[in-house]
């Protein structure tokens, strides 16, 4: 069960292209922004390292405003791969020793995908956390989930991903958190 399980001192977050000229091509996107911001208030809290990559931010635009990575241990990669498996990227990953890795972002059949494929060839665990990436369309977004999930990673979602970082309610953290799911 240990694939289905996160660990907060096992466990990294990855936000992938979250960027001002994708947002308006994508139907969820607010949707995906709120989730992103949950995860990464939980992160922040229990000291779990954060990525964010940003593709091609020349003509795509840096991270939204609306992201709030004002957070622990966060770097930002630029990139022009469609992969954020960039050479930084990984580095950044070996250094934190983390082997579970949390993803959101966009476009998923795109650049979720590709990390994702590339994260899992290098033996991480992934969590792809299904409201919290999207695509352009839903035939797209259903298309790279499913293919994720053949690959071995597993497709979860905002709040189990919440409730299994945390393990117990009644803590005064979860007390301060669970208002970020209500």
């Amino acid at each position: 069960m240990d694939k289905f399980t996160l660990i907060q001192e096992e466990s990294a977050l990855i936000v992938i292209d979250i960027q001002e000229r994708l947002i308006p091509a994508m139907p969820t996107s607010q949707k995906v922004i709120e989730n992103t911001n949950t995860l990464l208030s939980v992160s922040n809290k229990l000291e779990i390292p954060t990525i964010i990559t940003e593709q091609y931010p020349k003509g795509l635009g840096k991270t939204v405003p609306e992201i709030h990575y004002n957070i622990n241990e966060v770097s930002v990669h630029e990139k022009i791969t469609f992969s954020g498996c960039t050479d930084e990227v990984i580095d950044t990953l070996k250094q934190s020793g983390k082997k579970k890795i949390i993803i959101t972002g966009m476009e998923t059949h795109v650049c979720v995908f590709q990390t994702v494929r590339d994260l899992l060839a290098r033996n991480y665990q992934v969590f792809v956390i299904s409201d919290a990436v999207c695509s352009r369309t839903k035939e797209n977004y259903l298309n790279g989930l499913s293919q994720m999930s053949a690959m071995g990673a597993v497709i979860s979602n905002t709040e189990t991903v919440f409730f299994d970082l945390l393990k117990m309610a009644g803590t005064q953290l979860f007390k301060e958190l669970s208002k970020l799911i209500k």
